[in-house]
């Protein structure tokens, strides 16, 4: 099934309102030469969002955001601030018996000056848990980025309309919205009523990590790796990566403290080590900081710490990372100095092996804690067959593949997250 595009304090991240929704008399559906009409049109609130933690009104319509208001109100990043503001992981769900949906967005686009614009954003439609069509986005406001000044400016453009055709019986509808765009919801319309659906029973996995976590360069929504993973584990993903900002932040470690969840999951190193944020006398302190804020709120649920996947660029070489647009393309390069390793600048060999010792560590006093190297995701083998193509985020090949792997390694018999 193919779309159709034309221009135009901390929640539960399970839970829906449940409420059912204003319903119409039944009738035949309008018409316009020979195309269904949806002329249902139902107010999207924070009770239709499932994976996010707040919600705001924008200028246009309602903004999901992944961190709760608390968090951020310390933050002072923009990097981590529209990180936060694109709903990787989010998405519309309801039950309806309705032929067609239409869904009404206002998107930022962001862009590097002197860099080709990514790929357009994608809507992902699942259908009683099924994929069943996916829909690009257009339209909006762009968002340009000067890498060498940091000056910006922002363009603004009209609304964007996808469309998808549905099966006209009762079914479980969800609506993944882009994970590298801010998106604001403006409308949702359909040719039959629509009814929230309330917190399931399925187990909520809360992951945080970077930008490959959020979903860079993934086909789409739903098909990110932390999308797959839970997909193929049956469980309610609550992704909570930030593109180039999962920095160790106390005021994260809070709001993963507070969210309720059921496995938690947290992916450390490759922006650490791509801003140098700090020495080697650091990171384990602030590694044990973070997990330890964690365990004050989930003092038993199951905790797994994940290594860096593979990186060349930055195996043995510090950041901070750099943009490279020198041939039109945007990649990435490593401007560091091996040779500064010895006196404490991390790498991602070094940032392995802290993790690896200081989750073996704690592991006496936290049974529920575990470790997983990032290379059995992406490792040697992957980076020769699947190359990083920025030479920083895996493709979508990749992504899918990585799904795979941490689905069958974590949740699959003998893994962190498996069955008791």
């Amino acid at each position: 099934m193919i779309g159709h595009t034309a221009p135009g304090g901390t929640a539960d991240p399970r839970r829906g309102c449940g409420a059912p929704r204003k319903r119409a008399a039944d009738r035949a559906p309008a018409r316009q030469g020979g195309v269904v009409l949806p002329s249902i049109t139902t107010p999207v609130d924070a009770g239709l969002l499932h994976g996010a933690l707040d919600s705001t009104p924008g200028p246009a319509g309602l903004v999901p955001h992944r961190l709760p208001p608390a968090a951020r109100a310390r933050n002072t990043d923009p990097q981590l601030a529209g990180a936060e503001s694109q709903p990787s992981g989010v998405r519309v769900v309801f039950r309806t018996a309705a032929t067609v949906v239409e869904l009404e967005t206002v998107r930022t686009r962001v862009g590097l000056a002197g860099a080709p614009l990514r790929p357009d954003g994608a809507y992902d439609l699942l259908v009683d848990g099924v994929p069943a069509g996916s829909a690009p986005t257009t339209g909006g406001r762009l968002h340009m980025i000067d890498p060498a000044t940091g000056a910006a400016e922002t363009t603004d453009g009209p609304p964007g309309t996808v469309r998808f055709p549905l099966p006209g019986r009762s079914a479980l509808v969800e609506i993944w919205l882009p994970h590298n765009e801010m998106t604001e919801v403006v409308a949702l319309r359909t040719d039959a009523p629509v009814t929230a659906v309330p917190a399931g029973d399925r187990p909520v996995w809360l992951h945080h990590g970077s930008s490959i976590s959020q979903g860079s360069n993934a086909a789409g929504a739903s098909t990110t790796w932390p999308a797959l993973a839970a997909r193929s584990a049956g469980v309610e993903l609550l992704n909570l990566g930030f593109s180039g900002a999962c920095l160790l932040d106390p005021f994260v470690a809070r709001a993963i403290r507070d969210t309720p969840a059921d496995l938690i999951s947290v992916k450390i190193g490759i922006n650490v080590v791509g801003a140098d944020l700090m020495r080697v006398r650091a990171f384990g302190p602030a590694v044990h900081g973070f997990l330890d804020t964690i365990r004050d709120g989930h003092p038993d649920t199951p905790l797994l710490v994940v290594s860096p996947v593979l990186c060349p660029i930055h195996e043995e070489t510090p950041g901070p990372l750099a943009p490279d647009v020198t041939d039109g393309t945007l990649r990435f390069r490593a401007t560091g100095d091996p040779a500064d390793v010895a006196a404490g600048r991390l790498t991602l060999q070094v940032v392995r092996e802290q993790l690896a010792g200081l989750v073996a560590a704690r592991v006496p006093e936290d049974p529920n804690l575990g470790h997983l190297d990032g290379r059995e995701l992406y490792g040697e083998a992957d980076a020769t067959e699947l190359p990083l193509p920025d030479r920083l985020h895996p493709d979508a090949a990749t992504h899918e593949r990585m799904g795979e792997r941490f689905a069958r390694a974590v949740f699959g018999p003998g893994g962190a997250f498996a069955p008791v």
